[in-house]
């Protein structure tokens, strides 16, 4: 499947956001860097996926709940509660996009450094407990 140039620079405003959402996190919750990391993932996800599909998504009956802490997170970002909205945010999150976190662990199982890592049988049971993977007993 190839990505349309707006889907490509969607991929490359979610990537921003994460990257700009992470560095909030690191400087210990600034708000300029978690608020910017959200309107850019934002963007990316329109982007990528169109209008009409995002609202769908955010409005769907099993991710109402998710949403709305996800835009109270950010608004309490905005209002400068930034570690409670951050905290509320990350509950958003994990509800809207928790589903998506098996197929991310899969992908970043097949990379070159980080897949040994994380298929370490030390680390696996956990990751893999994490992501709400499923284990076949051997």
């Amino acid at each position: 499947m190839w990505l349309s140039e707006s889907q490509k620079f969607g991929v490359a405003f979610t990537f921003g956001g994460c990257l700009f959402f992470l560095f909030g996190v690191l400087t210990f919750f600034d708000r300029a860097l978690l608020a910017l990391g959200n309107i850019l993932f934002l963007i990316g996800l329109l982007l990528i996926i169109g209008v009409q599909k995002t609202l769908n998504f955010f409005t769907r009956p099993t991710k109402r709940r998710g949403s709305v802490f996800f835009c109270l997170g950010l608004v309490m970002i905005l209002s400068k509660w930034t570690f409670t909205g951050f905290v509320i945010e990350s509950v958003g999150i994990i509800a809207l996009f928790g589903d998506f976190f098996a197929v991310v662990v899969q992908f970043l199982r097949s990379l070159p450094v980080i897949g040994p890592l994380l298929s370490h049988p030390a680390v696996a049971p956990y990751i893999d407990r994490l992501a709400g993977l499923r284990v076949l007993p051997v």
